[in-house]
């Protein structure tokens, strides 16, 4: 008996979790997209206040008024977003707020434009819907940031949508203004859904963050805690959209999750609108641990861009295969590039979302392979 319904036959499950599960206890894990910072303890105690205080019943569909109201103040003061808190959706981490807008949005046989590079999700969501996954692809000459032209080359004269990562996932990219102002032109012109998926935000060096709503109203903001807060396990994100596209995304998240759970709401407010240093040092930190494994992948001979956001490096490899299994018998887990698309063939993905002394252990584990 086939027990899998047609849609899911042929949506595949992450390779990032698959080298999870093959790793030993005491290999360090370079795979998964995880900060290995502790929530900050102001978070912590109001997420133990409002169970002390019986905070554990369903909120509103849309999340709770005083969290709505903190994502309104923090958009308008970062991403230039006027919104109102009627146009936010509290969900269950970034991953349901695509899900939901995907599945709102877009109808099977659509076209949906995705980064090559891109997170390996975004594909397989678009699968789920009935809807066709046409890579937008970037390239190393331009570090594999998304321009306006990349996004010209793939369009198709079906496209409904398009989902872009900035920073981004794998690459750790961050497209600059000029593009960004462009696609949002062309989605006001064509009249395409732009899915901006912004959860590494805050995460940024060298660059600053732009976000497409605030030059269209034909963009959805996906953003959240999971990164920027070290919540991942928290599973908490929001979504930013017009009221026809909010009506629409709010029937799918409603009969999906309902809601968020109410405590982990209440101190997701506590993280945005209290001291925002603990982002801060957390970035620096992660600033010096790139420079260490770009400086040490470089001397190595493994050629990778220094990324301008996020915690990833793309390095180049001329047999990432090989390199990956040599490399789980040094206990160092990595992820092959094309895990992310046809344009991470030839390239491995690096998470330095570890302390700098992992960092220093496994880059001397990486460089015993080189050397062998």
């Amino acid at each position: 008996m086939q027990y899998g319904a047609k849609r899911v036959l042929d949506i595949n499950l992450s390779q990032v979790r698959k080298m999870f599960e093959q790793a030993s206890p005491t290999a360090i894990n370079l795979a998964l997209g995880e900060p290995d910072f502790d929530t900050p303890p102001h978070i912590i105690e109001a997420l133990k206040d409002a169970l002390t205080m019986g905070e554990t019943h369903y909120s509103q569909n849309k999340g709770l008024p005083e969290l709505r109201k903190a994502i309104v103040q923090k958009l308008k003061k970062d991403n230039n977003i006027n919104t109102t808190m009627d146009d936010i959706i509290v969900t269950v981490g970034a991953s349901e707020a695509l899900y939901s807008s995907i599945n709102a949005l877009i109808n099977p046989g659509d076209d949906v434009l995705i980064p090559d590079p891109g997170f390996l999700s975004y594909q397989e969501v678009v699968k789920i819907a009935g809807a066709n996954a046409i890579p937008v692809k970037t390239y190393p000459e331009n570090g594999f940031k998304t321009t306006i032209k990349d996004v010209e080359n793939s369009l198709t004269e079906n496209t409904k949508a398009i989902i872009i990562n900035s920073p981004c996932n794998p690459t750790g990219a961050v497209i600059e203004k000029e593009d960004v102002k462009a696609i949002s032109d062309l989605a006001d012109d064509k009249d395409i859904i732009i899915i901006s998926d912004e959860i590494y935000e805050k995460i940024i060096y060298d660059k600053k963050h732009y976000s497409f709503q605030a030059y269209t109203d034909n963009a959805i903001t996906i953003n959240g805690f999971s990164k920027s807060y070290a919540m991942t396990g928290l599973r908490i994100g929001y979504l930013s959209a017009i009221p026809e596209m909010i009506d629409e995304i709010l029937k799918i998240h409603q009969y999906n999750v309902a809601c968020v759970d109410t405590p982990t709401q209440i101190a997701a407010t506590d993280a945005l609108v209290k001291s925002q240093q603990c982002v801060t040092d957390m970035v620096a930190e992660f600033r010096k641990r790139r420079d260490l494994v770009v400086k040490s992948l470089n001397e190595m001979g493994l050629e990778c861009i220094r990324p301008d956001g996020a915690f990833y490096v793309f390095f180049k490899c001329d047999n990432p295969d090989e390199f990956i299994q040599k490399a789980l018998k040094e206990d160092v887990v990595l992820v092959n590039g094309n895990a992310f698309g046809d344009m991470g063939e030839g390239y491995i993905r690096l998470s330095y979302a570890q302390s700098y002394d992992n960092l220093e252990r496994a880059m001397r584990r990486l460089k015993k392979i080189v050397e062998n």
